[in-house]
């Protein structure tokens, strides 16, 4: 069992982490105006901010760029490299996911983000080197 002050770091630790995803996803809403950045959605209980690069593996949380507002179902595909954009924006969608399936999830030709800075390129490639591994 650990110690009682390794169960406090590690406590610390996931408020620390628990805080920064909040202020994460503030900075999403804030950033892409509490919409989609593909769909244009706009119910906040369905939208999740997404790490083109995981959140573990960047300096700081506070990157905006590294972000994209996502709905629900673009975010999990996204997350687990399903998904992917394009430089200029343009969705891409893995081979894994069949027509049928592409239909149901409203995976339509023609899906875009609704703005690429070019700050956001970087996380894009990157984000795109695991889509394409």
């Amino acid at each position: 069992m650990p110690e009682p002050a390794a169960q406090n770091t590690e406590v610390l630790g996931m408020v620390r982490q628990r805080v920064g995803q909040q202020a994460y996803r503030q900075a999403m809403l804030d950033y892409w105006g509490g919409t989609c950045a593909v769909t244009g959605l706009a119910l906040p209980q369905a939208l999740r901010a997404s790490h083109a690069k995981p959140w573990a593996e960047c300096a700081t949380d506070a990157e905006v760029y590294n972000g994209f507002l996502l709905s629900a179902n673009l975010d999990a595909l996204f997350d687990n490299f399903l998904i992917s954009f394009t430089d200029e924006g343009v969705l891409l969608v893995s081979e894994q996911i069949d027509q049928c399936e592409r239909e149901k999830l409203g995976l339509g030709d023609g899906m875009r983000l609704c703005w690429v800075a070019a700050q956001h390129l970087p996380y894009l490639r990157f984000h795109r080197e695991r889509y394409f591994a």
